[in-house]
């Protein structure tokens, strides 16, 4: 996803009315579509999905159920339950990036988005600054100091990834904890890699 583009998002309530009425709101910054219950969510779920602002209890398939076929899926979306049902231990284990309580105010909606959206920027190019930083570390490892010092290439790549750890430094400092709960979701994952000390 580029911040250049609206994000996409998809609202998912068994209730029309409130599915209807959240789009609205969103439908001047966001490319918003809705689905009015778990199925019909499912079968708009793809990777042109940002974020999902998503019901918990609809008849049929759950919000939850939504939820587990998304992570079963690997689609890089972000997820906030939006939802009636007071939270629980239960939700420890639910791989979801936010838990909003209904009613929820139009501001409530997109400080949500936004947070969601931030932090996936976040992701994204910390996986970008790990992937350049394996390179460098392995060139640093296997090339004299006087061909690393020739090669435009290389200076480039030394560019890139002061660039990209000052985008990092700066989203981060504007974190608060629940940016950091939504960006480090993931940070159990086995199948992403610890960033290496240089």
């Amino acid at each position: 996803m580029s911040r250049s583009e609206p994000a996409t998002v998809l609202v998912v309530d068994d209730e029309p009315d409130v599915a209807d009425a959240y789009a609205a709101q969103l439908t001047d910054e966001y490319i918003v579509s809705t689905a009015y219950g778990g199925t019909e969510a499912l079968e708009q779920l793809d990777d042109s999905v940002d974020v999902v602002l998503l019901d918990r209890r609809m008849p049929g398939v759950s919000g939850d159920e939504v939820l587990e076929t998304i992570r079963e899926r690997n689609l890089q979306v972000r997820v906030a339950m939006v939802t009636a049902v007071d939270p629980d231990f239960d939700i420890i284990e639910m791989p979801f990036d936010d838990y909003v309580i209904k009613p929820v105010s139009r501001s409530d909606l997109f400080e949500t988005i936004e947070r969601l959206l931030t932090t996936s920027e976040y992701e994204e190019r910390l996986r970008r600054y790990y992937a350049l930083t394996a390179k460098h570390a392995t060139l640093v490892a296997n090339k004299p100091e006087s061909e690393l010092a020739e090669n435009d290439a290389f200076k480039q790549l030394q560019i890139e990834m002061e660039q990209i750890a000052s985008e990092l430094d700066q989203t981060i400092s504007e974190f608060n904890e629940d940016d950091f709960d939504a960006a480090f979701r993931d940070l159990n994952d086995p199948s992403i890699p610890e960033i290496p000390d240089e």
